[in-house]
């Protein structure tokens, strides 16, 4: 994991929640944990790590990710085992 991962990472687990986390750098981050992307219809992103998986959909027209979703990302982290 690079540092613009690891501070990705800080960012989902940072309370409170933020909004300004690119998606882009969430899908690096999957990438980096060994998670399994497959593109779904429309928007939809389907991740898989340690067996747990999870859909998500890329935030659109923006580029950034809403405090919803962040909260998705962190609780599917957590499942996996993915710790801060």
């Amino acid at each position: 994991m690079n540092k613009k991962q690891r501070q990705t990472l800080d960012k989902i687990f940072e309370r409170p929640d933020r909004s300004d986390i690119p998606w882009a750098n969430i899908e690096s981050l999957f990438e980096a944990l060994g998670a399994d992307i497959l593109e779904g219809r429309g928007s939809r992103v389907r991740v898989a790590l340690n067996d747990v998986r999870a859909v998500f959909h890329r935030p659109h027209p923006e580029r950034v990710t809403n405090k919803g979703a962040v909260k998705s990302v962190r609780r599917f982290l957590q499942e996996a085992g993915v710790r801060q």
